[in-house]
């Protein structure tokens, strides 16, 4: 990982928004800039100098794994530490934190400690926005995710029948991710049958797989430190026509925003094509939430592909791309796949079939 590049391309980012210091405490951020995978450590920035900070359960790790920040270990917790290191930097007016990662009381810890004519500023994105264009290193890696999460869609096709539990059904396929070598899952896993499946974050539960109707089967990887994504939705027993012309329709929608997805491209106009064509089929108003999110260390990063969105497409950036339609009290349908922004369009990375199957 080019841990010393993107380090490098921070203090230009920080200029733009007049910070003279950067105190980074989101775990991801960390990981991303440096290489860290623990649980608790603090990152901060200025002067071009990078000092990471961590508590003596970490030692080891920290040396091991922190690339190009001098490393600190301290017997207070890491916020603590960072806070007091940067009451010592009068000098700084202008520190930016990141607020959406902060709590209350653990930014009142660091502005206690700030010498006079020092203020902390809530700092835009800045991590985040370098985290959007992933390089060959980080796209490799959410590729192998994807492509061993795509194989545990076999295993469900294998478990899901008529009276087995949801949570039967997740079970076997987290197991069977473990076995195959994933770190963890990237997310509680969904599997939600029959009217469950209207739910568009209906969790694996203790329910039984109905004698008929759809099932939702929502679920992702981590794989050396990244994630992957995809849902593909089967129906139990014949399916009805209604149901037929819901599935397609969504899949239709689904390969729109596909197509959609190229260089320049806003996040919006991806998530109205989509959108567009459940309208015309009088589904849009059961397809309630957004097309779609970027991936990445984090199951949801940036951009957000919804509408209103004017971020526009890069190359490197790693999105899903996953309409719904939801009919309460009856069933849902939802398709995602975990694609990238190339030069021409997009790579899908979750290579799996779409067609609709019949348990």
């Amino acid at each position: 990982m080019d841990h010393e590049g993107r380090l490098g391309r921070l203090p230009q980012v920080m200029a733009q928004s007049k910070l003279d210091a950067l105190l980074i405490t989101h775990l991801p951020n960390i990981q991303y800039l440096c290489g860290f995978t623990g649980s608790s450590a603090a990152l901060f920035v200025a002067d071009g100098a990078l000092t990471f900070f961590t508590d003596g359960r970490y030692a080891e790790q920290a040396h091991a794994q922190v690339q190009g920040c001098k490393v600190r270990i301290s017997r207070k917790p890491s916020l603590v530490a960072a806070a007091e290191w940067l009451g010592a930097k009068a000098r700084l007016r202008r520190i930016g934190i990141e607020a959406a990662h902060l709590t209350v009381a653990e930014r009142a810890v660091v502005a206690a400690a700030l010498g006079h004519g020092s203020r902390l500023v809530d700092a835009p994105p800045l991590v985040e926005r370098l985290r959007q264009i992933k390089d060959a290193d980080e796209i490799a890696r959410i590729r192998a995710a994807c492509q061993l999460g795509s194989g545990l869609f076999d295993r469900v096709k294998t478990v899901l029948r008529p009276g087995v539990s949801e949570a039967e059904v997740a079970g076997e396929l987290e197991f069977t991710a473990r076995k195959r070598g994933a770190e963890q899952m990237a997310f509680p896993t969904i599997i939600a049958g029959g009217k469950r499946s209207a739910l568009p974050h209906g969790r694996a539960s203790t329910a039984a797989i109905p004698p008929r109707g759809f099932v939702v089967c929502d679920f992702g990887v981590i794989l050396s430190g990244y994630c992957s994504d995809m849902t593909r939705t089967v129906h139990v027993g014949p399916p009805s026509l209604k149901a037929r012309r819901v599935y397609n329709a969504v899949r239709e929608a689904q390969q729109a925003a596909l197509e959609a997805v190229r260089l320049g491209a806003t996040a919006g106009e991806v998530d109205g094509a989509a959108r567009n064509v459940l309208k015309k089929k009088n589904l849009g108003q059961y397809f309630t939430h957004s097309t779609g999110h970027g991936v990445g260390l984090e199951i949801h990063e940036a951009p957000r592909i919804a509408g209103g969105q004017k971020e526009p497409l890069q190359a490197g950036m790693v999105i899903t791309i996953e309409p719904g339609a939801y009919l309460p009290g009856e069933w849902g349908v939802r398709i995602e796949d975990t694609v990238v922004v190339t030069e021409t369009g997009c790579e899908i990375l979750t290579a799996c079939s779409k067609d609709l199957v019949t348990i």
